[in-house]
C-alpha cells in the first residue's frame, strides 16, 4: 500500500474545518489526530520538501491500529532498504505487460456490472455498487480467485469491516472498532489462505497471469520466497490498493458525466473518431488494447480532472526524523506530518477557475498540470507514490468508455447530492442513478464474461 491508499481519513474533521484553519494560520499549521500533535502541510513546494525528504527528514507514520491491521510484512509498514526491495517486487504487478493481461478481464467485469445495474428496475446506489464492482475486480481479476457468489458477498462484508476500522482508535475491547477490524482481518486471511492453496487446482483453462502469480514470480526473480503470512498480507494490501479509492473515483466520474452531458458527448465523439463506437455501441472487432486506451487524449483529460477536483483521499502521514522548518514553521522531531493532496489541488495557482470541472485544462494546448511536479498529485509522490496508479486510471478509463458507448443513465433524485470527504470523497446518499438497458450485445457480453472469468465454484 502507498500514499494513494494511505489516508482514508481526516477522521471526524472535514475539509471545511481544515480550509478555515489554513486561511487563519497559513499552509503549515498544527492540529491534532487521535490525541497526537500533527503538522498539516499544504502547497506544492511544502509537499515537495516532505515527499523528497523520505528517509532523511521524515519517515512513514501510521496510527497504531493501521499498522497492526495491515501487518508487519506489508509494503506500507516497510522502511528503508526493505521498503525498496518489496516495492521492486510489487512493481511488476503493475507493469505495462501485466496491465495488458488484466485489461480484457477488467472490461468484462465492468460490462457485467453495468448489465446488472441496468436490469434493476429501481435506481442503484452508485457508490455502494462501485465498491462492489471494485472489490469483484480485485478478487476475481487481479488475484484470480475462483469464489462463489455467496463467498464473494461474505468476503466483501468482511473487507468493508476491515476498511471501516483501519483508522480506528487502538482500544482493544470486545465491541471496539479496533477489535472489529482485527476480526475482519482474521476472517479475510483465513479465506485468502484457502483460496491461495486452491489456486493451483483452479488454473485449468486460465489464459493469463494474475497479480498474485506475478507477485510470487517477481519475488523469486528477486531472490526471495514469500511465506504464506506474507502472501496473505500482500493479498489484502493488493485488494485494498485496487478497492480503496477506485469506488470513490468511479462514483465521482459518473456524477460528473451526469452533470456535464457535453463532456459525455465529447467522449463519444472521440470514440467514434477512433472507430471504437459505431451506431451507438462499442465496436466488437477485437478487444480494447492498452495502447489504444492510453491514446484517447480527451478521455485522459476527463479522468485527470475527476481526480483533481474529487481526489478520493486527503493525503498521507509521515513522522519527522529530525527537527526542521517548513514555510517558517518549526516541526519538532517525532511529530506527525500530514501532507494534504486535496488542499494542494484546491489552492494551486496553476489551475484556473479551480472549482470548475474543466477537462480541457489538461489538454496539450493548455497543460495546466505541466507547471510543476507537485501541484497535481492524486497518487502522492516520492518513493511512496502509488504503485497501482496505472491500474486505477486504466479501470476508470475502461469504465468511462463503457459508460459512453453502451449505457444510458440519469439522476434519480431532483438534485445532485452533497459530497462529503470523510473517510473518502463520496455523495452523502451514494448517488442514486437509474441505468437503462444496454445494447443488443447484452447476451454476448454475458457469455464472454463467463468464458473469461470462469464459472464460479
Amino acid at each position: 500500500m502507498s500514499d494513494r491508499c494511505a489516508c482514508l481519513t481526516s477522521l471526524s474533521q472535514g475539509s471545511g474545518f481544515h480550509a478555515s484553519r489554513r486561511q487563519k494560520y497559513g499552509n503549515v499549521f498544527k492540529t491534532h489526530l487521535l490525541g497526537r500533535p500533527l503538522i498539516r502541510v499544504t502547497g506544492a513546494e511544502n509537499v515537495r520538501k516532505v515527499l523528497m525528504g523520505e528517509h532523511t527528514l521524515v519517515t512513514v507514520d501510521w496510527p497504531q491500529s493501521t499498522s497492526t491491521l495491515l501487518g508487519p510484512n506489508s509494503l506500507a509498514n516497510s522502511i528503508g532498504d526493505i521498503h525498496r526491495k518489496r516495492r521492486k517486487v510489487f512493481a511488476k504487478v503493475f507493469s505495462h505487460e501485466a496491465l495488458e493481461s488484466y485489461l480484457p478481464k477488467i472490461q468484462q467485469v465492468i460490462q457485467e456490472s453495468l448489465r446488472v445495474w441496468s436490469s434493476n428496475p429501481d435506481p442503484i446506489n452508485v457508490y455502494r455498487e462501485s465498491q462492489r464492482l471494485s472489490f469483484t475486480m480485485a478478487v476475481r481479476v487481479l488475484l484470480g480467485f475462483r469464489v462463489s457468489d455467496e463467498e464473494m458477498r461474505h468476503l466483501f462484508s468482511a473487507f468493508q469491516d476491515f476498511v471501516n476500522n483501519l483508522f480506528s482508535l487502538p482500544i482493544d475491547l470486545p465491541f471496539s472498532g479496533y477489535r472489529k477490524g482485527i476480526r475482519a482481518r482474521d476472517t479475510l486471511q483465513k479465506s485468502i489462505e484457502k483460496a491461495i492453496r486452491e489456486k493451483p487446482m483452479c488454473s485449468q483453462g486460465k489464459d493469463y497471469s494474475d497479480a498474485l502469480d506475478v507477485l510470487m514470480e517477481s519475488a523469486k526473480e528477486n531472490g526471495t520466497e514469500l511465506t504464506m503470512q506474507e502472501l496473505k498480507e500482500s493479498t489484502i494490501e493488493l485488494i485494498f490498493a485496487a478497492f480503496a479509492t477506485t469506488a470513490s473515483a468511479s462514483t465521482s466520474l459518473i456524477m460528473q458525466l451526469l452533470r456535464h452531458p457535453t463532456v459525455l458527448e465529447r467522449l463519444r465523439e472521440e470514440l467514434r473518431a477512433r472507430g471504437l463506437l459505431h451506431n451507438g455501441c462499442l465496436c466488437p472487432e477485437g478487444e480494447l488494447r492498452l495502447d489504444t486506451i492510453v491514446s484517447l487524449k480527451y478521455l485522459d483529460c476527463v479522468i485527470k480532472e475527476v481526480l483533481r477536483l474529487f481526489t478520493p483521499v486527503s493525503g498521507a502521514y509521515r513522522t519527522a526524523m529530525q527537527t526542521f522548518e517548513l514555510d517558517g514553521v518549526q516541526i519538532p522531531k517525532g511529530w506527525s506530518v500530514m501532507y494534504s493532496i486535496r488542499d494542494t489541488h484546491d489552492t494551486a495557482a496553476v489551475f484556473k477557475d479551480v472549482e470548475t470541472f474543466d477537462p480541457d485544462r489538461f489538454s496539450q494546448e493548455r497543460g495546466e498540470d505541466k507547471e510543476g511536479r507537485f501541484h497535481y498529485l492524486p497518487f502522492g509522490g516520492g518513493v511512496r507514490s502509488c504503485l497501482g496508479k496505472q491500474l486505477a486510471t486504466l479501470f476508470l478509463r475502461i469504465l468511462a468508455i463503457e459508460l459512453a458507448s453502451t449505457s444510458r443513465f440519469e439522476l434519480a433524485t431532483r438534485q445532485f447530492p452533497r459530497v462529503v470527504t470523510v473517510p473518502v470523497v463520496h455523495p452523502v446518499d451514494g448517488l442514486k442513478v437509474k441505468f437503462y438497458g444496454l445494447d443488443s450485445n447484452q447476451n454476448e457480453i454475458m457469455a464472454k464474461s463467463e468464458e473469461l472469468l470462469g464459472a464460479t465454484v
